[in-house]
C-alpha cells in the first residue's frame, strides 16, 4: 500500500444506511479537513490533469476536488450540476445511481471545440454519473481524456460502464 493510499483510507469514514437503508456511504469530510491529506489528493489529481484545458467537477463533492485541481493544473473549471441548477442553456443526461436515478446538466457553451477535458469526482460507484458526464462533455464538443476519482467502489463495477475512457482511481476498495 502506498503512502497516498494509506493517507486516503485512514481519513474516509464509513456511514451505514445513509442516505437510505442498505447503502454504506463513504464520507470524505475527515480527509477534506486534513490539510496534508487534501493537498496530497489535489496534487495527485492535478498530476493526472496535466495538459488539459478544462477540469469538470460533478455536483456536489466533485466540485470540492475539481476546482483546486483545475487551479493547480492551470485549467478552467466546469461544473456538471443536477437538473435545473444552471442558469443558461444546457445539455442534459439521465442515469441510474446505486439507490435511485438522477439527471445532470452542463452549459452548452462550457467548452471550446476540441477542448481536452478530465472529469474529476470523489467516488466511482455504479458509474452512472461518470458515464452521463462523459456523454455530456462529448455532446458539448470537447474531448474526454480521462476520468479521475478519489475512490472507486470496485464491488459496484462502475469501471465496466467506462471501458472506453481512461479511468484513474487514487484508491480502490
Amino acid at each position: 500500500m502506498t503512502e497516498l493510499t494509506s493517507l486516503i483510507l485512514d481519513r474516509i469514514r464509513d456511514v451505514p444506511d445513509y442516505p437510505q437503508p442498505g447503502v454504506l456511504f463513504k464520507d470524505i469530510t475527515p480527509l477534506l479537513a486534513d490539510p496534508v491529506a487534501l493537498s496530497a489528493v489535489v496534487d495527485e489529481l492535478a498530476r493526472l490533469a496535466a495538459e488539459v484545458d478544462k477540469v469538470v467537477g460533478i455536483e456536489a463533492r466533485g466540485f470540492i476536488l475539481a476546482a483546486p485541481v483545475a487551479y493547480r493544473a492551470g485549467a478552467g473549471f466546469v461544473p456538471v450540476r443536477k437538473k435545473g441548477k444552471l442558469p443558461a442553456e444546457t445539455f442534459a443526461a439521465s442515469y441510474d445511481l446505486e439507490y435511485g436515478s438522477a439527471t445532470v446538466e452542463v452549459h452548452r457553451d462550457a467548452f471550446a471545440p476540441g477542448d481536452r477535458v478530465i472529469i474529476v469526482d470523489d467516488v466511482l460507484a455504479t458509474g452512472g454519473t461518470a458515464r452521463a458526464t462523459v456523454e455530456l462533455v462529448k455532446r458539448a464538443g470537447a474531448e474526454v481524456v480521462g476520468v479521475a476519482v478519489l475512490m472507486e467502489l470496485a464491488f459496484l463495477k462502475g469501471r465496466d460502464r467506462l471501458e472506453d475512457v481512461d479511468l484513474r482511481s487514487l484508491v480502490i476498495v
